[in-house]
C-alpha cells in the first residue's frame, strides 16, 4: 500500500458530514497520499471510514487509530475487509490502545496495561484472519463460482507507538508504527526500534502562524485535550521534557515541538526533519490560524507541492 510521502490527519469529531467531505475530496484533489481520520466519541471508525471512502477516489483512507475497545477483534477483522474490498484496496488499519477517559470513562472498560492488551487483540486478530479460509473452502464447495473471486489477504495493521515496548511490538506484528504528538527526535528512536522494513508514520501540527503568541495560543488550544494524558506524559517526559514543560497548559518549548509554526519554510524544515529521521510518512494536520476546528486549507495547499 503506497501511502505518500505526505498525509493529511484531522479530529474528525469536530466536522459535520459535509465537512468531512471537503476535508476528504480537498486532500485527493491536493495529491495527498493518504487521510488519516480518529475515533474519539463522536464518530465510529469503520462507519466513518465507509463514508470516506465512498466520498473519494484514489486518497487512501486510515483509521488513526481505531480504538480496541470499541469492538472485538472479530468485528474489527471483518470491519477492515469489508472496506478494503469494496475501496478497491483504499483502506488501512490503524489500531491502538488509546487512553483511560477514552476507554473507562467513555465505555465503561477497564483499561489493561497496554503492551499486553495489545498483545492479545492482536492474537485474537490473527485468530479471527484463520477463519477466512475455512469459509473460503465452504464456500467454494457450496458454489464453485467462489473459486473465481479474487483473494487477497488484508494487509497488517499500524500500531499506535509511542512507548519503546509497543514499538517493538509494531515491528513483530504490525506493517509498522504511528506517532502521534511526538518530535523528529522520536522518529529516530522508533526508526531504530522497527528496522529498515516497518513502516513509519509521523503526525506532526502545523500551523501557519509567525507571530510567536498567537501561534502558542492556538497550540495550547489545540494541545489541551492530549496534556493530562498519560501515555503522552510519560512519551514527553522520555524525550526530556520536564515538570514545568508538562505543567498547566505546557511550557512554549513544549508547544514549540509539539506545533510547527511559523513560515511556509520552517513548517516544511520540521516535516524534513522527520524524514531525515526516519520517518516513511508525514501525515501534517493543518491547525486554523484562528483557532477554529476547521483545517486550513492555505497550509494544505501550500504544502501539498
Amino acid at each position: 500500500m503506497k501511502l505518500g510521502r505526505l498525509g493529511v490527519w484531522w479530529f474528525t469529531d469536530a466536522l459535520k458530514p459535509a465537512q468531512l467531505i471537503e476535508l476528504a475530496q480537498r486532500s485527493e484533489q491536493l495529491g495527498y497520499g493518504t487521510l488519516w481520520y480518529s475515533e474519539v466519541v463522536r464518530h465510529e471508525s469503520f462507519g466513518l471510514g465507509s463514508f470516506l471512502l465512498a466520498n473519494t477516489k484514489s486518497i487512501i483512507v486510515a483509521s488513526g487509530i481505531a480504538n480496541i475497545y470499541a469492538r472485538d477483534a472479530t468485528t474489527t477483522k471483518q470491519g477492515q475487509h469489508t472496506l478494503a474490498a469494496v475501496s478497491g484496496g483504499r483502506f488501512l488499519l490503524g489500531l491502538g490502545v488509546s487512553h483511560v477517559p477514552l476507554v473507562e470513562t467513555a465505555r465503561g472498560h477497564e483499561y489493561l496495561p497496554p503492551v499486553p492488551a495489545m498483545r492479545a487483540y492482536l492474537d485474537a486478530l490473527d485468530k479471527a484472519a484463520a477463519m477466512a479460509p475455512r469459509m473460503r473452502a465452504y464456500l467454494d464447495a457450496v458454489d464453485k463460482t467462489a473459486a473465481a473471486a479474487p483473494r487477497t489477504d488484508d494487509p497488517a495493521p499500524i500500531l499506535a507507538a509511542l512507548g519503546p515496548r509497543m514499538i517493538a511490538l509494531a515491528a513483530a506484528r504490525g506493517a509498522g508504527a504511528l506517532s502521534y504528538n511526538s518530535t523528529p527526535e522520536h522518529t529516530v528512536r522508533a526508526r531504530a526500534l522497527l528496522g529498515p522494513d516497518k513502516l513509519l508514520c509521523v503526525e506532526q501540527k502545523v500551523l501557519l502562524a509567525t507571530d510567536p503568541g498567537k501561534a502558542r495560543e492556538v497550540a495550547r488550544q489545540a494541545m489541551a485535550f492530549y496534556m493530562p494524558l498519560a501515555n503522552f506524559r510519560a512519551n514527553w517526559s522520555r524525550l526530556g521534557f520536564s515538570e514545568e514543560d508538562l505543567a498547566g497548559a505546557g511550557s512554549d518549548r513544549l508547544m514549540d515541538a509539539m506545533v510547527a509554526w511559523g513560515s511556509e519554510a520552517a513548517i516544511r524544515s520540521r516535516i524534513q526533519a522527520h524524514f531525515d529521521a526516519g520517518a516513511d510518512h508525514v501525515c501534517i494536520q493543518p491547525l486554523h490560524p484562528d483557532g477554529l476546528p476547521t483545517p486550513d486549507y492555505n497550509a494544505l495547499t501550500a504544502l501539498a507541492s
